[in-house]
């Protein structure tokens, strides 16, 4: 402690002070801990490792309930108290701006902790070493405009003192993780009322706290962000193509394939053709059996959703691609998708139709205003831009679409058409979406397997589930 400055040590003093009252505390603030421990369960699963910088008592890390959990806290006394109340986790004493462990962790979380440390960028240059691609950082903070009223609350014995060191907002916070290297994937606020008032408090801060304008008077704020490694390693490639009714389209999708990563595995799965699609497929097998791996299956359930996953199941590649057979996207533009998601520009990588020109009856006018009504509804839902929910090509590694299937009850099985199953699962956990700008061209065989209005209704439901399992969470 003899090396801290005067304003560090007076902060663990101050923490060693009210490390005997800090369940007090939390239990006088139960409703916002609980809200808390709600926006983590949300955003970390269940065998996950977590590192909590600033840990306190260890409330918080052991309600997350982690396969592996270690805490570290610059009080001693904070540290005691949480040692011997969940001996089942791993709690050490020490600074946040010199951290001394090697292990790394899936989640790092920081909550309510900014605001004591003397030197931020070096508290996110230190957990780099506890970070692997995959690793999602996770802080909240207090809204910069709530400090009068965290005064008052404080000197009313309702709320824990803090001295302060610093009062950063959003930006700044984005600024210094963005200087140390790291993307943000994702940001908001929560809690318009933080104390429990019968029936209002849960409706506000569920219904009325997210909307535009309102929602940056909420009392917490949080980030999720993720370091950006860029990676070079070659990587094998299964594409996957769901048919029905492509006769004419099968043989052009293999020729005009690009070689993607040190291997390219092509998969089709067939459901339910009409007009000699399977024959096709077959014949394509056999013909291109020397030069390329092409497999073929036919599922046993019905729509889109069914036949990617299917192929994904049967899938073995590390990166995992989505290519319709109508070939309205072009073959030739699965490069790009290979190399955003081998660079790890991205973890999910989605095709947008609605940049470039489209070809004349590419897209009816009926279409492309839904697509852009829905643009406009899932970003603001998922917190990140997606600008075309709707394009057929996709791409995911496997390793997060296998951590996406485990994931996958959190909504259940409501999408006939597997691309809000991968959307949706995606933004749980957390990946860092990447648009590819495409240009779509008019079918050259067969006619779309999509009718409007029928499709048109699903999705409207599937914006009131994603509303109901993602915004108003």
């Amino acid at each position: 402690m003899n090396n801290y400055s005067e304003e560090k040590k007076s902060i663990i003093n101050q923490i060693n002070s009210v490390a005997v009252y800090r369940d007090q505390f939390i239990n006088k603030s139960k409703y916002y801990y609980s809200e808390l421990i709600r926006f983590y369960k949300y955003n970390t699963l269940d065998d996950g490792s977590v590192l909590e910088i600033g840990c306190g008592n260890g409330y918080l890390l052991n309600a997350l309930k982690p396969s592996r959990g270690v805490g570290i806290d610059i009080s001693p006394e904070m540290i005691g108290a949480a040692g011997k109340k969940y001996p089942h986790l791993t709690f050490l004493t020490m600074d946040a701006e010199n951290i001394d462990i090697q292990e790394k962790f899936d989640y790092i979380i920081m909550s309510d902790t900014l605001g004591y440390f003397e030197d931020i960028q070096k508290v996110f240059f230190q957990i780099k070493k506890n970070t692997k691609p995959s690793t999602r950082i996770i802080i909240n903070y207090h809204n910069f405009i709530w400090s009068p009223l965290l005064k008052i609350a404080e000197s009313l014995g309702l709320k824990m003192p803090q001295k302060r060191l610093n009062w950063l907002n959003e930006d700044d916070i984005a600024n210094l993780l963005y200087l140390e290297g790291y993307d943000v994937i994702k940001t908001g606020k929560k809690l318009l009322i933080p104390k429990k008032i019968f029936l209002l408090s849960n409706i506000v801060n569920k219904y009325i706290a997210p909307l535009p304008v309102i929602n940056g008077f909420c009392l917490v704020g949080h980030i999720i962000a993720r370091q950006n490694t860029n990676e070079s390693e070659e990587k094998k490639v299964s594409v996957v193509i769901p048919t029905r009714n492509e006769r004419g389209n099968i043989e052009n999708a293999i020729r005009r394939m690009p070689k993607l990563g040190s291997h390219t595995e092509i998969i089709f799965v067939e459901g339910g053709s009409s007009d000699g699609t399977s024959e096709e497929i077959k014949r394509v097998v056999e013909k291109y059996k020397e030069s390329h791996d092409i497999k073929f299956y036919t599922q046993k359930g019905r729509g889109k959703g069914d036949a990617v996953r299917l192929g994904f199941e049967k899938a073995s590649g590390d990166i995992l691609m989505i290519l319709d057979a109508d070939l309205t996207v072009s073959p030739e533009d699965l490069t790009k998708f290979y190399e955003a998601i081998s660079l790890n520009k991205g973890e999910y990588i989605n095709g947008t139709r609605l940049v470039y020109p489209m070809e004349r009856e590419a897209m009816r006018t009926l279409n492309m205003m839904a697509n852009k009504f829905f643009s406009i509804a899932f970003t603001w839902i998922l917190g990140q831009k997606i600008k075309d929910t709707l394009c057929g090509t996709k791409v995911i590694s496997k390793n997060n679409y296998q951590r996406l299937v485990v994931s996958r009850k959190y909504f259940g099985d409501f999408d006939p058409f597997g691309d809000f199953d991968l959307i949706f699962g995606a933004s749980k956990l957390n990946l860092k979406f990447v648009e590819i700008p495409i240009k779509y061209k008019a079918r050259s065989y067969g006619v779309t397997n999509i009718s409007r209005f029928k499709h048109g209704w699903l999705l409207l439901k599937m914006l009131a589930l994603a509303c109901k399992k993602i915004k108003f969470t």
